[in-house]
């Protein structure tokens, strides 16, 4: 513990310096801060309506605690939507491979892109409620932009069909997506991402078997971080 000594009169009086004690604070509030987005994206998946003091007790929180990160739900939305683009931004980095036929780069994206898609699927029950689809376009803006691209030249090369322009196809794809985790949060599909990802090759034209082929072959060798 810092010590300094301030003299006053006769007296010399120990001064306790106020930095000490403050770095264990800051990480303890960065702790509960995490614990309770981490909750969020669990809860809000199961009951959108959940209450912040339910949310509260969920992450073994007092009241006063969350709120002081999120004074309401909207400060709380807020934060895992920035939380979901920075981890979509990484997911985009990661499928962006090198030069590589446009069938691998695809897949590549979708395995890279589900684990995030998975993550934060309960954003897609509160996105016209809560977040408004600007928003939700906003974050989804980096995905579209590269899905686009491999698209463009997948379609060069005659690996994907042509009978629709590269953006509306890649809408679609990204449309079908979106669709196949809302089927997750009704329970009604389980998917590490290998299926959605041979759909997504269908979808853009290339052949069942060969769609297969593609995806279990991209996935033996790719290192998707998941929860």
């Amino acid at each position: 513990m810092e010590r300094s000594v301030l003299h006053s009169g006769f007296f010399e009086v120990p001064v306790v310096s106020q930095t000490v004690g403050r770095v264990p604070q800051r990480r303890n509030a960065r702790s509960n801060r995490a614990r309770i987005l981490a909750t969020a994206r669990q809860e809000l998946g199961r009951n959108p309506d959940i209450t912040l003091e339910e949310l509260a007790r969920a992450s073994g929180v007092v009241r006063r605690t969350l709120f002081g990160h999120f004074p309401g739900r909207a400060a709380l939305l807020d934060a895992l939507a920035e939380e979901a683009a920075e981890a979509l931004q990484a997911a985009v980095a990661l499928g962006a491979a090198a030069a590589e036929p446009a069938d691998r780069a695809l897949a590549r994206f979708s395995l890279s892109l589900w684990p995030v898609g998975d993550r934060y699927r309960m954003l897609l029950a509160l996105a016209r409620r809560d977040l408004g689809m600007d928003r939700v376009a906003g974050i989804l803006e980096p995905a579209r932009v590269r899905v686009t691209a491999i698209v463009e030249r997948g379609q060069r090369d005659g690996v994907f069909h042509s009978h629709l322009p590269a953006p509306v196809l890649s809408a679609g794809l990204e449309a079908m997506t979106v669709a196949l985790l809302e089927e997750v949060n009704t329970g009604a599909l389980e998917d590490d991402g290998t299926r959605v990802a041979v759909t997504t090759l269908i979808a853009a034209g290339v052949p069942e078997q060969q769609a297969r082929a593609v995806v279990d072959d991209v996935a033996a060798t790719q290192d998707v971080p998941r929860d």
